[in-house]
């Protein structure tokens, strides 16, 4: 299967859309996601003033801000389509986060909307669209959505990625949260697999709530290495000094693009001289091999490292 479609999340942060303050604080930032939010950050009362805050908000895009997502309110909830029929006017919009996404249905909904409100972007030739489409993220929060994780995936030719809610879904199961996170374990190996079978760019992981001083910003890294092991590459976050952190870890480390750029550089100089299999460091070397090192070095280039500096320093790598 071809790699997932280039799309860099790696920390994606919520800033409640009822604070003109925090949302002005945001234009200042250096981040791959912002979700603007209109749900769980925001009371009742404030969700009118929320989505028009956004809508406007969003008529000009922030230079250090990759993507300007918006979380709406659950489909269920009755409040959905108004927050969608205000936040689609908004130019600078990339992507919307829909929350507590049990079912197909929650996606049909959402991208019916997208569709019927902006066809310009959404149309059968992509070629003809003005824009790019609108993305859709999608929280999975609950057991039903963990069992019909498959369905969810194929639900919207929009969906980018999807998104773990620890709290929700502890609450769901009647589950108690413990530094380990091994009670969250099924439900983020289930997640993970699912974005790779059906070839979606995002898995991002559960929100660190530990992260103030030295020890919650270890806790932070260890999370977020923990998260990255079971194959997520971003990470939900609540305070913009999480952000650094978070886009560090999620991105390759100097070894790891060392390692990638030699295996690279070697590979075209063993396909040259006709060999499919070759050792590096005594460890042997095939396509499997290769293919991930090259995903390092794209995704390295992505997130701005310096990769043609430790191309020049490895120019001369032979294959063993």
């Amino acid at each position: 299967m071809a790699a997932a479609n280039s799309v860099l999340r790696r920390a994606l942060l919520y800033v409640p859309g009822s604070s003109q303050k925090m949302l002005d604080k945001s234009r200042g930032l250096s981040v791959d996601c912002i979700a603007y939010d209109l749900e769980d950050s925001v009371t009742a009362t404030k969700k009118p003033e929320a989505r028009s805050n956004i809508r406007h908000f969003l008529q000009t895009r922030s230079a250090g801000v990759k993507e300007n997502a918006v979380r709406i309110n659950a489909v269920d909830s009755g409040l959905a389509l108004d927050d969608l029929t205000e936040v689609l006017k908004s130019p600078g919009l990339d992507t919307i986060i829909v929350p507590k996404a049990n079912s197909p249905s929650d996606l049909f909904f959402v991208t019916d909307v997208i569709r019927h409100t902006l066809p310009e972007r959404h149309t059968k030739d992509p070629s003809k669209a003005t824009a790019p489409p609108i993305n859709i993220l999608a929280l999975v929060e609950s057991a039903r959505a963990v069992t019909d994780i498959s369905s969810i995936c194929r639900a919207s030719p929009y969906l980018s990625g999807l998104i773990f809610a620890a709290e929700d879904f502890a609450l769901d199961l009647s589950l108690t949260r413990t530094p380990s996170l091994l009670e969250f374990l099924f439900a983020r190996s289930a997640i993970a697999t699912a974005c790779r079978a059906y070839n979606l760019p995002s898995t991002i992981d559960l929100v660190c709530t530990s992260y103030r001083g030295v020890e919650g910003q270890q806790r932070l890294k260890e999370e977020c290495i923990g998260g990255k092991g079971l194959g997520f590459n971003g990470k939900q976050c609540i305070h913009p000094g999480q952000v650094e952190v978070i886009q560090n870890a999620f991105a390759p480390s100097v070894e790891e693009l060392q390692w990638a750029v030699r295996i690279a550089t070697a590979d075209q100089k063993a396909d040259q001289q006709g060999r499919g299999a070759w050792t590096l460091d005594g460890q042997m070397i095939d396509a499997p091999v290769v293919g991930k090192a090259r995903s390092i070095v794209r995704k390295a280039e992505a997130c701005g490292l310096e990769v043609a500096s430790v191309k020049e320093k490895w120019k001369d790598q032979e294959p063993e």
